[in-house]
């Protein structure tokens, strides 16, 4: 799983690695740790509009949603039933990168978490990379207002990745530069279910 990530690098880094320009500045907040249960606006590109970075609330409202309550529940989408899960099946085709330089998990060191390491997971340069996303828009009934949410992918943890998320087999989608072009294409979502990355993992 995926509830914690990172995006420390400056504004003219996003657009220099990504070749596009952010859409509004002004959301733009660098953060060493993001905390996907306080539901924040982040940098996603989305297959739409490959030419900006946008700010979407991390957990995916679906259309169909009374209130925003469920977004709680859908900070990830397993990769392997995001076609027929009820919450994604409407939104599995609208892509998005998730720009991060990072993300955290911790590794239980007992069977039932009390005692748990944190550990940062990155590249060994500390480059930008992008988590695999799909996002909609849902209308607060309320208000009118049209809010933009994403849901980070994940899938089955490589060998690697299992020795640290020792209690759950699972991370996100993380998506190489030729990737990330074929995520955006929309290609077969179960092609991404298995990608080599060489990772580092930092005990914090």
């Amino acid at each position: 799983m995926c509830f914690h990530s990172k995006q420390s690098k400056k504004a003219q880094e996003l657009e220099s690695r990504y070749k596009a320009k952010i859409e509004d500045l002004s959301l733009f907040k660098p953060m060493e740790e993001i905390n996907g249960f306080s539901f924040p606006k982040t940098p996603v590109i989305t297959h739409e509009k490959k030419e900006l970075i946008q700010h979407f609330n991390w957990g995916l409202i679906p259309k169909w949603a009374k209130d925003n309550s469920i977004r709680q529940y859908t900070l990830n989408a397993r990769i392997e039933t995001i076609k027929e899960k009820p919450s994604y099946r409407d939104a599995y085709q609208n892509r998005c990168l998730v720009i991060v330089d990072g993300f955290y998990e911790w590794h239980w060191l007992d069977p039932k978490g009390k005692n748990k390491q944190k550990y940062l997971i990155s590249f060994a340069d500390n480059s930008l990379f992008a988590l695999g996303g799909i996002w909609t828009e849902w209308v607060d009934k309320t208000s009118g207002e049209i809010v933009k949410t994403y849901s980070i992918v994940t899938t089955e943890s490589d060998e690697a990745f299992g020795k640290i998320k020792n209690n759950k087999n699972r991370m996100p989608v993380i998506l190489t530069e030729k990737n990330e072009d074929d995520w955006l294409a929309v290609s077969a979502i179960e092609e991404f279910s298995k990608i080599e990355n060489e990772l580092v993992f930092t005990r914090v």
